[in-house]
């Protein structure tokens, strides 16, 4: 696999450094580049990062955060709704996953665990992810579910 340019909208936010760390230390894809985005507040101050270096944070545009391979949206629903689509349309656009709940109930956008369901992302330059807690309890209910056949709960 290619190294990949990721970028993150939102970095400097709680959701956003998150996403630093899983990528430093759980991280199973090639990076080539990280690219951090955020607001005009945020511009031009340096992330220290252990597997990336000193990352300058850029302010966000739509055209920049398309210049990656793959974005994370660190970012509030609103902020998803006004950018997300924008930012992969067309072929030459990047995957984008949002973290907000603004598309997590979208027909046609997968609501992804990856762990679970990993294969509905195929073909789909949007991907959805629910919220921390329901990602969490569908680790412990995924494995009843494939041995009991939960339809309820």
């Amino acid at each position: 696999m290619a190294a990949l340019n990721v970028g993150i909208v939102g970095a400097t936010g709680a959701v956003g450094k998150e996403i630093i760390g899983c990528l430093e230390k759980r991280c199973s894809f090639p990076i080539a580049n990280l690219r951090l985005f955020g607001s005009k507040r945020s511009a031009g101050r340096k992330i220290e990062t252990s597997k990336f270096g000193s990352v300058t944070v850029e302010l966000f545009s739509e055209e920049a955060a398309r210049e990656c391979d793959v974005v994370f949206l660190a970012v509030d629903g609103n902020f998803s709704l006004a950018h997300a689509e924008n930012i992969c349309r067309g072929d030459d656009g990047p995957i984008v996953i949002d973290n907000s709940s603004a598309f997590r109930y979208k027909e046609g956008i997968p609501l992804v665990v990856p762990e679970i369901n990993a294969e509905t992302t195929k073909g789909k330059k949007l991907i959805a992810n629910p919220n921390c807690t329901t990602a969490i309890g569908l680790m412990a209910i995924w494995p009843l579910h494939k041995l009991f056949g939960l339809s309820k709960m």
